[in-house]
């Protein structure tokens, strides 16, 4: 599979594959939460910004726990894992949500103080790109610490019958 990757930045991508299966699928979120938040945003919660991107980073953290339990972090399976991931998102939701709060309701960043592009651009920058972000390092953070402590001992080189990297 590394095979199509170019020479040079390979042996970074096997050092920190969990990072990058982790971006990949925080990515992949990333854009099943802007969807959906356009959506709610452009039809039942026009006038609620924070909690349309509420219910949209909550749908996608969904997606999430499933991906990353299955591929990013290939757990080895706790009984409290779901819970603790679920305590973890719902801080980040948080985390996420701070800065379009404050774009909107501290900085008056919206309709009628500032145009509707305006207001959609501050939305955007805060809500989606800012949070996102911010909200993203916390995640890996807080998963690599509470919530997938085990990693399986099964690596990538262990699906090709070498003996895995011990760190």
């Amino acid at each position: 599979m590394l095979t199509a990757v170019p020479e040079p930045i390979r042996p970074f991508l096997v050092k920190h594959r969990k990072l990058v299966k982790f971006l990949v699928v925080g990515g992949t979120c990333f854009l099943i939460t802007m969807v959906i938040n356009f959506a709610l945003k452009t039809t039942v919660l026009e006038s609620k910004p924070v909690i349309a991107l509420t219910v949209a980073t909550a749908l996608a953290t969904v997606v999430s726990y499933v991906w990353n339990r299955q591929w990013s972090f290939r757990a080895a399976g706790k009984q409290r894992e779901a819970a603790l991931f679920m305590v973890v998102s719902a801080i980040a939701v948080g985390v996420n949500d701070i800065p379009l709060a404050v774009s909107r309701y501290v900085f008056d960043l919206r309709f009628p103080d500032v145009s509707r592009f305006t207001q959609e651009v501050a939305d955007f920058t805060s809500g989606m790109i800012i949070g996102t972000l911010v909200a993203m390092v916390f995640r890996y953070w807080a998963m690599n610490r509470f919530v997938f402590t085990r990693l399986s001992d099964r690596t990538d080189s262990d699906e090709q019958g070498r003996e895995p990297e011990r760190v």
